[in-house]
């Protein structure tokens, strides 16, 4: 599994001209997903963007995380996040899982995220035509591969 993590001071989703989530500080999630992924990559993914800390103490350092701060998230599935374009100049997602794979996966995340945060989680919706719009504070952009655990 592969994310792209963005701490937000607001961010929001629709579709077809219908906001379907929307939040205030807190992080965006985009979740690429492969056809390897299994639910030790989800725990531990889950565990990381829970506790990572990437948000401002009280003395301006990033020191807590999400969940120390009640913040929100928004997960919103992005099988680009596995392009390859290592040959020519149109990308391959052979390796982003089909469907039938990745939508039982991306629906556990969100579980063990609500599980790990303690709350619910707003989400797009998998496959759709999606419009994400966001402030992007800091800004803060970390990617994170469970297949590359830096």
């Amino acid at each position: 599994m592969r994310v792209v993590i963005q701490r937000v001071s607001k961010a929001g989703v629709t579709i077809k001209g219908k906001e379907v989530a929307s939040i205030r500080h807190g992080l965006v999630i985009l979740l690429g997903i492969e056809n390897d992924d299994k639910l030790e990559d989800i725990i531990w993914l889950s565990k990381k963007i829970t506790h990572l800390r990437i948000f401002n103490d009280e003395d301006g350092v990033m020191n807590t995380s999400v969940k120390d701060i009640n913040g929100n998230c928004i997960v919103v599935s992005q099988f680009t996040l596995h392009a390859s374009t290592r040959k020519g100049n149109r990308p391959s997602y052979i390796k982003a899982a089909k469907p039938d794979v990745a939508i039982p996966l991306y629906e556990q995340f969100i579980k063990q995220l609500e599980n790990d945060l303690e709350k619910p989680v707003q989400t797009g919706e998998f496959g759709a035509d999606m419009k994400v719009g966001l402030v992007n504070d800091g800004p803060v952009t970390i990617l994170i591969d469970s297949k590359n655990k830096e």
